[in-house]
């Protein structure tokens, strides 16, 4: 999931873990509050620097029908203060410390993280307990945020061809589901959220007993669990958090379709998202298979076999790419795209896209490639756990998706073992056209119609 800073997440393909060095960051202890916050502490002494977290078990997916929005302006007011400290002082004063904060909503959960130097960990813990039950809102704050998210959803997804086109596929892949809703909110509800709107989301969600502490960098993890005791035990839990029991998905029973047109579309595309099961805990194994097939298909520009087949081979692609984002509470996706070559149709492609699936469904996976693929995941796997960040994130968006600390630490296993064959499994169990959704976008004036 790409993740947009002070604001929301919007689904879209999987990026590849990012890459760095030296030697592994793994030294991680957990320990549990008695108001019921867990804690996570990662343990990194190579620089003095601390990243910390806290997450809330609360996205976009967890709003009311008619509320949609309401988690990430929620997000934007966090940061218009408490009594201790006021309107906008937050940032400044992380800042003046040389560090810097942000935020993010996603579907599952939302986020709030400061990184600085690590002997300024007790000052944003305090100032971060403090705003999970102190928050003062007033009418004014809440008129002026609420055109700030206005605006950023101009911004960001009215102007944006892409975005409207991945929203509108959301739309048409859940169609009684949340995940269906943008996490930045519907335009017409966004406007009419109120401050009493807010308020009650804050006062449902934000709890000791519902959120997640991350502290990962140059840290004692005594020190942490002291300085939690004296900052966060303190809050009183809440009572009547509701169980996460989003609206269940019905069956999809045929595929979907839809054209997208703007005149603003330079590069027409062709995608399409699979229904996919997501990691469950205690039981990840499909999910990893669809990781190696997500990197099988479309994982790297010059070897995947979609961009081997539809770039170099055929030449009627100049860009093809498959992602899946095995981190969610509820059933995700599985997306492929490719970009026509000039003069190339979208149903050319589509079709030389479907025949590299039904190939790969028919001769299985060529045993040479993956081998490699194992290979370059282990690489992956010791360079993301070598970053702390990283990891922090690892944690957090699992430990709010339903996982537990067990999963997360048995993941790297669970990803090694899988065999060729478990790819070609779950392979045939999720690309099945009658679980997908297909969309082509097209500027406007250069439609093609669809098949």
């Amino acid at each position: 999931m790409l993740r947009l800073s002070c604001g929301l997440a919007l689904g879209l393909l999987a990026a590849p873990a990012a890459l760095a060095t030296a030697a592994t960051a793994d030294e991680v202890t957990t320990f549990t509050l008695d108001n019921g916050m867990q804690a996570v502490v990662i343990e990194d002494h190579r620089a003095p620097v601390v990243t910390h977290m806290v997450w809330y078990r609360a996205g976009s997916a967890d709003e009311k029908r008619g509320k949609s929005g309401i988690a990430h302006f929620l997000e934007h007011l966090m940061f218009k203060g408490t009594d201790a400290v006021p309107d906008g002082q937050f940032s400044q004063i992380v800042e003046a410390q040389g560090g810097y904060d942000n935020a993010f909503t996603s579907s599952d959960q939302t986020a709030y993280f400061q990184r600085l130097a690590a002997d300024r960990l007790e000052l944003v813990m305090r100032m971060e307990a403090d705003r999970m039950r102190n928050l003062t809102l007033t009418e004014e704050d809440v008129a002026t945020e609420r055109e700030v998210i206005l605006e950023e959803r101009a911004q960001r997804i009215d102007s944006s061809p892409e975005a409207l086109f991945s929203e509108q596929m959301d739309a048409a892949q859940y169609l009684n589901h949340p995940y269906g809703t943008p996490n930045i909110g519907w335009r017409a509800e966004m406007a009419a959220l109120s401050r009493q709107d807010a308020l009650d989301w804050y006062g449902l969600y934000y709890a000791p007993n519902n959120a997640i502490l991350i502290v990962a960098g140059d840290v004692d993890p005594a020190e942490v669990k002291a300085l939690a005791e004296k900052y966060y035990a303190p809050l009183a839990p809440s009572a009547g958090i509701p169980e996460r029991a989003r609206p269940a998905e019905p069956p999809q029973l045929a595929e979907r379709r839809l054209s997208f047109s703007d005149p603003n579309i330079a590069q027409p595309y062709v995608t399409r998202r699979y229904l996919a099961p997501e990691r469950d805990p205690g039981a990840q194994d499909e999910a990893a298979a669809l990781v190696f097939l997500a990197a099988l298909l479309g994982g790297n520009a010059q070897t995947s076999l979609l961009s081997r087949a539809l770039t170099f081979d055929q030449k009627i692609a100049v860009a093809t790419g498959a992602g899946y984002d095995a981190t969610s509470l509820d059933d995700t996706t599985f997306g492929l795209y490719a970009v026509p070559a000039p003069g190339v149709s979208l149903a050319t492609v589509e079709e030389a896209m479907d025949k590299v699936l039904a190939d790969l469904l028919q001769t299985g996976v060529d045993a040479a490639q993956f081998a490699r693929l194992k290979t370059q995941m282990k690489a992956e796997l010791i360079y993301r756990r070598d970053n702390v960040g990283d990891l922090a994130e690892d944690y957090g968006s699992a430990l709010t998706s339903g996982l537990t600390i067990a999963d997360v630490e048995a993941w790297p296993d669970v990803l090694q073992n899988v065999t060729a064959e478990d790819v070609i499994t779950v392979a045939r169990k999720v690309l099945d056209r009658r679980h997908a959704v297909t969309g082509w976008a097209m500027r406007t004036g250069a439609e093609e119609k669809l098949p």
